[in-house]
């Protein structure tokens, strides 16, 4: 099945057992990826978490019921997987703005959401620079934090962090990094910085946290000491590449449109395998491994 048919039918699952957590925990046996990989495919194609999206449904779903029926809020709230009415009544007013007992009042505005359909949407107005890599397994070691999906825009706090307690530069000592006189960091021979990160690494249980290292190439003489290593498998890559002099800006916007633009109609799907992000001199890349369909 190609990437969309895949995320249709999972939203099909999510519809036909969006009372039943148990299965909800499971929404990605009904496509052909784990569910670290594909809570990063919906994530970066629908633009949110998969968690968020279900708990969306569930809440419009519920003010639906709460419309249209007499149910018992404390009911609703055990249908839906709350503990008790007032996480689930804290929730619903953040949704809605209204406590569900005013959401059974006539005229009362509910925000709903419906659930989500996925086609190819034509854009066409910016290009893309994409390339692919055949690379051969290699190991990375480097400094790993674990974000929830919804904490993307905590990933460059964690590199300012590791800049200002000296972490990021034991990882260029000990990958061999060598620095200008000014103590900018001296790009390697095709331009890229020694330091890169990796995405997806480990198997996180569940669909709304990942794995994130900043990371150097490891080498036989590479001082690991006090670093996670990972082993990266032998692949094949697709390569996003944008034109920049300020490091971090792109690397988002590459991944979003590399999943959501290029991978639905490639030709190629996202395989089980980590994300990679190089920086280099006045560029940055992202690194998604892939196959053909």
């Amino acid at each position: 099945m190609d990437i969309l048919t895949q995320l249709n039918r999972a939203m099909a699952y999510i519809e036909a057992h969006i009372d039943d957590d148990l299965a909800l925990a499971d929404v990605s046996s009904v496509t052909a990826y784990s569910p670290f990989h594909f809570g990063r495919l919906f994530y970066y194609i629908a633009d949110l978490p998969l968690s968020e999206y279900i708990r969306k449904r569930k809440l419009s779903l519920a003010a639906m019921k709460l419309q249209n029926g007499s149910e018992k809020v404390i009911d609703l709230a055990v249908l839906f997987g709350y503990d008790n009415a007032d996480s689930f009544s804290r929730a619903f007013i953040k949704q809605h703005g209204v406590t569900p007992s005013a959401a059974r009042q006539s005229g009362v505005s509910l925000t709903i959401f419906p659930p989500l359909t996925f086609q190819i949407k034509i854009k066409g107005v910016q290009a893309m620079n994409w390339r692919i890599e055949e690379k051969e397994a290699f190991e990375v070691f480097g400094i790993e934090r674990i974000f929830r999906n919804d904490e993307t825009g905590k990933v460059p706090g964690f590199w300012d962090e590791c800049h200002q307690n000296g972490s990021y530069e034991r990882l260029f000592d000990a990958a061999g990094g060598i620095r200008y006189p000014d103590g900018r960091d001296y790009p390697r021979e095709d331009g890229s910085c020694v330091i890169g990160a990796v995405c997806g690494h480990v198997d996180i249980p569940g669909d709304d946290s990942f794995p994130y290292m900043i990371c150097a190439l490891k080498k036989p003489d590479s001082n690991t000491d006090g670093f996670k290593v990972a082993k990266i498998p032998k692949t094949t890559w697709a390569v996003f590449r944008a034109e920049t002099n300020h490091i971090g800006c792109e690397i988002p916007n590459l991944f979003q449109r590399a999943y959501s633009e290029w991978l639905p109609s490639s030709g190629y799907e996202k395989v089980a395998s980590p994300d990679m992000e190089i920086y280099g001199d006045h560029f940055e890349e992202v690194w998604i491994p892939v196959r053909k369909t």
